[in-house]
């Protein structure tokens, strides 16, 4: 008797599903047209355009001669590199060693101009674990940056040797 019941009520399921449902529209006589009302007219207008603002450059000591650096820069420093992505205007480069993963990522500028090291990120190489990016530059670094247009240095007055003043 069970095992009937069962049967009876595994063949009603399917019967009672299509009595629910969802809301198919207004309900309508028989013959009577829908009326929607009408879609409101707009004007198209053309997509607003905003200047793009320059990226924000990573200034950390120690990676002088990278940030600000082109790609043919960055190659010449750390070789060529195992990634090289390009995503619309903007470029990853990967390099690679045994002691960290260096990802560079530029961006341009300005608009048309040659994209320039903006952010530097840097990793262990066995699990991926955040590690020093200055210390993984100087690893990874085949060749000095190019040199820094220097800073003219502080006027420091000339002292006698050994401290001593002497006076007139």
């Amino acid at each position: 008797m069970h095992r009937a019941a069962f049967l009876a009520l595994l063949l009603l399921v399917p019967a009672l599903a299509g009595c629910g449902g969802a809301d198919t529209g207004p309900v309508r006589s028989a013959g009577a047209p829908v009326v929607r009302p009408p879609a409101p007219r707009t004007q198209p207008r053309a997509p607003v355009r905003r200047p793009i603002a320059p990226p924000p450059v990573q200034a950390l000591p120690g990676l002088e001669g990278v940030t600000g650096a082109s790609g043919a820069d960055l190659v010449r420093q750390f070789g060529n590199p195992r990634l090289d992505v390009l995503e619309g205007d903007a470029r990853k480069l990967q390099f690679g060693g045994s002691a960290c993963v260096l990802d560079i990522y530029l961006y341009p500028a300005a608009p048309g101009r040659e994209p320039q090291a903006s952010y530097v990120d840097a990793r262990r190489a066995s699990d991926g674990q955040d590690v020093d990016r200055v210390a993984c530059v100087r690893s990874m670094r085949r060749v000095p940056p190019p040199p820094q247009a220097a800073a003219p240095a502080p006027a420091v007055p000339a002292r006698p040797p050994h401290g001593r003043v002497t006076r007139p």
